[in-house]
């Protein structure tokens, strides 16, 4: 009963607040902003980098502002004539996370970033924001756009072979997802789509997904490296590959990431894309997720599944890690003064927020973390990479573990409601 309704309220908050005639304002295709974020710790600067249009809005026309509270952070566009609202999108990426780490509190770098969005009919203005440390959102950068600007490049996507691997919706009613070959050659595209295929089974056996198959489209995007896996520097291994992918990524060496996001956004290009997915061919455990950036993980490796759905969880919803036991990068990534906008985890500063409607009048809060209150939803103490202080709705989640239970009943919900989101 509970998702019923809060589906009901979402649905009726996004009719009131967030419907924009996409023919009045946009074309059928993408206008991508390329630009660098750059900084360190305390310090963020924007340093724009090009415009090219691209030829596949996939994204829904009814759907166009973002309705969560998510992302650390957010581009939007209005219209220069009436300075109307009519697009609003919502992301991560490493550079935010970077800024967290010892590293970033010595040192300045870039990190080259892409935000795309349906192609403009008129003039807009841009506005790139970053979530600060109090939650709050604060303006980085701002510029007009004019979509007849000769500067605005107008190339062919990249040369590359896609299959479909599943689908046959309308991408503007379907969450389409772009699947990146990463480490395979030339002869392994074989193996590639055998990969995508597997990895879209174990996603639609899990649920909610499992209630959504038919509203998904799967592209295998078969992008050829020179050879074979990824770097893995503390074992010095080095590979030319398509999209430079790389283990220890902040020198953790799980954490398997690219920061070529100009390589992964020119290939994703080829395809219509709500999301992107980069399957890297190695057989070693390891992988990452960022939201509306990219989900990454090996194929190879037993835990590939499991380490491929937790990960999703970060790229296409933005669910927290709900672990705090294992080595991290970061110091204090969460502010324990500020409540989390990640749907699956809370500090307590907002909690009437998050999903204490779903927590029985029988179950103690904050929950022992008790065989007896194993699923069961609760206010279990231990998470977002801190024992204390930080709270997740269950014993264990596929956000907490590789354990054998999937994800939670709120990380659920949430995942439902961007499903729903996506193909209205």
């Amino acid at each position: 009963m509970r998702t019923i309704i809060s589906l009901i309220l979402f649905w009726l908050s996004i009719t009131l607040t967030a419907q924009v005639n996409f023919d009045k304002y946009f074309t059928d295709k993408v206008l991508r902003f390329d630009f660098m974020l750059a900084g360190n710790s305390h310090t963020t600067t924007v340093y724009p980098a090009g415009m090219k249009e691209e030829p596949y809005w996939a994204g829904s026309k009814t759907n166009l502002i973002n309705p969560f509270n998510s992302g650390n952070f957010k581009y939007e566009l209005f219209d220069v004539a009436g300075n109307t609202l009519i697009y609003s999108r919502a992301f991560c990426t490493l550079f935010q996370e970077w800024q967290t780490t010892d590293e970033a509190k010595t040192i300045d770098r870039s990190f080259y970033e892409v935000a795309t969005m349906p192609y403009p009919k008129d003039k807009v203005r841009f506005i790139l924001s970053k979530r600060e440390r109090n939650g709050l959102f604060s303006k980085l950068y701002e510029t007009d756009i004019d979509p007849a600007n000769y500067f605005i490049r107008k190339e062919n996507t990249v040369n590359v072979a896609v299959t479909k691997i599943y689908g046959e919706g309308d991408p503007h009613t379907s969450v389409d997802l772009a699947f990146i070959a990463e480490g395979y050659k030339a002869d392994e595209m074989g193996k590639f789509r055998e990969d995508v295929k597997k990895m879209a089974d174990y996603l639609f056996a899990e649920p909610p997904f499992s209630d959504y198959k038919d509203k998904f489209n799967i592209w295998a995007v078969e992008a050829v490296s020179q050879d074979s896996g990824t770097d893995i520097p503390g074992e010095h291994i080095y590979v030319n590959t398509a999209l430079n992918s790389s283990f220890f990524t902040f020198n953790l060496d799980r954490y398997l990431t690219t920061q070529d996001i100009k390589a992964v956004n020119d290939y994703a290009a080829a395809v219509p894309h709500d999301n992107i997915v980069v399957l890297i061919n190695s057989t070693k455990y390891g992988g990452g997720g960022v939201y509306n950036y990219y989900t990454g993980t090996t194929t190879g490796n037993q835990l590939s599944p499991i380490v491929f759905i937790h990960e999703f969880g970060h790229g296409f919803v933005g669910l927290a890690d709900e672990y705090y036991t294992s080595e991290v990068a970061y110091d204090e990534f969460y502010p324990l003064n500020v409540e989390p906008w990640e749907p699956n985890i809370t500090t307590l500063v907002n909690f009437g927020s998050k999903w204490g409607n779903m927590i029985s009048k029988n179950t103690p809060v904050p929950t022992p973390a008790e065989k007896k209150y194993e699923n069961v939803t609760g206010l279990f103490e231990g998470g977002g990479y801190s024992a204390k202080g930080i709270y997740r709705p269950e014993m264990d989640c596929r956000m907490k573990s590789n354990g054998p239970k999937g994800y939670c009943s709120v990380c659920r919900d949430a995942i439902k409601e961007m499903i729903e989101f996506y193909i209205k």
